[in-house]
């Protein structure tokens, strides 16, 4: 049974991440210095601009023409040509290192040491976004290789921390509060 992602809050959104794994890396991709329910909303733009979410066919595009139509308004994210790219290099290494079945970076994870291992080698992926990532996977599709907790550290813990505690819009609210007490705790501590 496919679960039912409630990220984007637009239940088309939320349909295509809850089914395409690319879909759900790509909206993971561009949750950055962006609002989260738009960021994983962005996949669905690209797929009803572009025709679909094939990592291959994405990876294939010419550049300039995925550019124009990621930053086309509504933009799939603030800054939507760079991030462009950052889709094709994604979907580069997902076509090139699991043929296209980007499912394949977290169900053939050995452990949440291999997980992490795996998205820091994706493109956009740091620590801590990998470190999220995993805790998504875990917590919303129920996968939980060996060491996951380890690996996504505070993420794995209860509460509203990150995307991966975000199942509605009371949820995600709570997330926003948790954020923004977070950066003023490390706001007041620097001064």
């Amino acid at each position: 049974m496919t679960p039912k992602l409630c990220i984007a809050q637009e239940p088309e959104a939320d349909a295509l991440i809850s089914r395409d794994p690319f879909a759900l890396l790509v909206g993971m991709l561009l949750d950055q210095q962006f609002p989260m329910e738009r960021a994983f909303a962005g996949p669905a733009k690209i797929r009803d601009r572009f025709g679909t979410m094939d990592p291959v066919e994405i990876a294939d595009a010419d550049p300039e023409a995925f550019a124009d139509l990621c930053s086309t308004p509504p933009a799939i994210h603030r800054y939507g040509r760079s991030m462009a790219g950052r889709v094709q290099a994604l979907a580069k290494v997902v076509a090139e290192q699991y043929d296209g079945d980007a499912a394949r970076i977290w169900t053939e994870a050995t452990s949440g040491a291999d997980l992490m291992k795996r998205l820091r080698e994706l493109p956009g992926f740091g620590e801590q976004k990998a470190k999220i990532f995993v805790a998504l996977v875990a917590k919303q599709l129920d996968v939980k290789p060996s060491g996951w907790t380890k690996a996504a550290g505070d993420y794995s813990k209860q509460g509203y921390r990150s995307v991966a505690d975000v199942v509605d819009p009371d949820s995600l609210q709570k997330v926003r509060d948790f954020k923004k007490a977070a950066k003023a705790a490390a706001k007041a501590a620097k001064e």
